[in-house]
């Protein structure tokens, strides 16, 4: 029987490894009160942090990257222990990516945060300019998952900073040692007291404390479940406090008849396989056409039973543990349910047992699947696979399409064309043509899904925004001018000429009606200058 990954005390969180069971470290527990104090802090902290100068606050981040790159290799040998993955996921898949994405944002923030014109709408406003500029949302607060400790919260750490605002972050309380890691990382930026704040406090308590109406952070950014980001939202909305959501997946890889087999092949272990599938916009369910079915199939089994699982000591293991004994459980109860209504074990990697107390699902390909499986309907976050023969690709569509969540898909096929026009008929926030799950190491390229796989986006420009609120200034450029001409006083006179108006700018081909409303305009226009009328 598998042990629990973390077991909290009054003063400390105790964490395992999950591939192994043996501790790794302690992180002291951090009190409400001092949870509340440092939502104060930040706050006190954040208009000095956002008066400074965008160039300065890179300065400030920049220090980060180059301590996670002098860094890489403890930082990957914490994240391998405390999550149980191979360490080269640790490095590929969280340190390499919040290393490029540190130089992006930091590359990026100044144009990002530029105040910009907007053009013209309309030339009865002829005389308005208008300027939309971004402004921080003040104190953000950030709770983040145990799947990707380190990769999925510094792509909201670093942008959120840059933006002006301060900080009060979460960490998962199953993975202390790589929060640890966090507050190493971020205290290399010698930021100013209060700027950011790392927490140990359990997701209910957090979550409480940065939506309490009396002193509740100015945006919060999630990424967990479905049911905890809905009864977060629920919370939110008492103090109408934006929220960023991030919520799982369960992601359709539809494979074409024309497909590069070895690629695909390839892709689906590793986009469903890696971080032993604990990932929320990893491969979960592979529809494949007729025609190359059961060579797909053949190529995937001498793939996945070719896997070397176990915990990582030597750099030489492929897929690693469950983080959770509950995600066991979980993984493991939709198998059940899969075989129970007819599925098979078509393929399963073997898995090194010199840990029995450790957490470990052997990677595993089923087939016969039905979408009236939970392993086909539900977010299964395990190293398992589902595959279905499909006659057409229209048929992948709507099978594809049938979830209640839609984070990301993929197409694989030699025709990028055609791949393209299929991958925008899924209803997911990210499509990936002959690649998946690659887009989250994207910097530049927006994360976030359809439906209940949440609501915002992180990443690239559109995340950078999440991070600000829009503010337009609009400027009257005829400053000198008595009025705007629908001002009072009213008048018939008044009423004619804004229906001229209509009839200039909007008469189309009647040139009679247009040189009428030209003149009823200009007469109009004159009220802006002289008389009281």
């Amino acid at each position: 029987m598998s042990t629990p990954q973390t077991v909290v005390d009054i003063a400390k969180t105790t964490a395992t490894n999950p591939a192994t069971g043996e501790i790794i470290g302690y992180s002291p527990i951090n009190t409400p009160e001092e949870a509340r104090e440092a939502i104060q802090r930040a706050r006190e902290a954040q208009k000095a942090w956002a008066a400074l100068p965008v160039q300065e606050r890179v300065k400030y981040l920049l220090r980060t990257r180059e301590y996670m790159v002098d860094h890489a290799d403890e930082i990957s040998e914490v994240i391998s222990k405390d999550v149980g993955k191979a360490r080269v996921e640790g490095l590929a898949t969280e340190v390499l990516p919040s290393i490029m994405g540190a130089s992006y944002y930091c590359g990026n923030a100044k144009r990002f945060l530029k105040p910009r014109t907007l053009g013209g709408g309309a030339l009865l406003f002829f005389n308005k300019s208008s300027k939309l500029y971004r402004v921080p949302f003040g104190v953000v607060g950030i709770i983040a998952p145990w799947n990707y400790p380190l990769g999925i919260p510094m792509h909201e750490i670093i942008p959120a900073l840059l933006a002006g605002n301060t900080v009060v972050f979460k960490t998962a309380v199953e993975t202390q040692m790589v929060g640890r890691e966090i507050e190493k990382i971020m205290a290399a930026a010698e930021l100013p007291d209060g700027v950011f704040t790392h927490l140990n406090v359990s997701g209910s308590m957090i979550s409480q404390i940065m939506l309490d109406p009396t002193n509740h952070v100015d945006k919060l950014f999630f990424t967990g479940s479905v049911p905890v980001g809905k009864t977060l939202m629920a919370k939110a909305a008492e103090t109408l406090t934006p929220v960023s959501l991030e919520l799982g997946g369960n992601d359709a890889m539809l494979v074409c008849p024309d497909v590069n087999l070895e690629r695909a092949v390839n892709g689906a272990v590793w986009a469903g396989l890696q971080n032993s599938g604990q990932s929320c916009g990893g491969v979960e369910r592979i529809y494949v056409h007729k025609a190359v079915y059961e060579p797909f199939l053949n190529l995937l089994k001498e793939r996945v039973e070719a896997l070397r699982q176990g915990p990582d000591t030597d750099y030489e293991i492929d897929v690693g543990a469950i983080c959770t004994t509950k995600q066991v459980q979980t993984i493991k109860h939709q198998i059940e349910d899969a075989l129970a209504k007819g599925a098979k074990v078509y393929a399963q990697a073997k898995v090194d047992e010199a840990h029995g107390n450790a957490n470990f699902v052997p990677a595993t390909v089923l087939v016969d699947v039905t979408h009236d499986m939970e392993v086909m309907r539900e977010e299964t976050f395990g190293p398992v696979l589902g595959v279905m023969p499909v006659d057409d690709m229209e048929q992948a569509i709507r099978l594809a399409n049938d979830s209640h969540l839609g984070l990301t898909g993929s197409v694989w096929s030699n025709n990028n064309r055609q791949a393209v026009d299929l991958g925008r008929r899924i209803q997911a926030g990210v499509i990936t043509i002959n690649d998946h799950l690659l887009s989250h190491g994207l910097a530049q390229t927006p994360w976030g899904g359809f439906k209940e796989s949440g609501i915002g986006r992180s990443h690239g420009h559109l995340g950078f925004d999440e991070m600000t609120e829009p503010q337009v200034v609009v400027s009257e450029m005829l400053y000198f001018s008595k009025r705007n001409v629908f001002w009072q006083p009213y008048s018939k006179s008044v009423y004619e000429g804004l229906r001229g108006t209509l009839d200039l700018f909007y008469g189309g081909n009647r040139w009679g009606r247009r040189l009428i409303g030209l003149w009823r305009f200009t007469v109009l226009s004159m009220r802006m200058f002289f008389g009281k009328k």
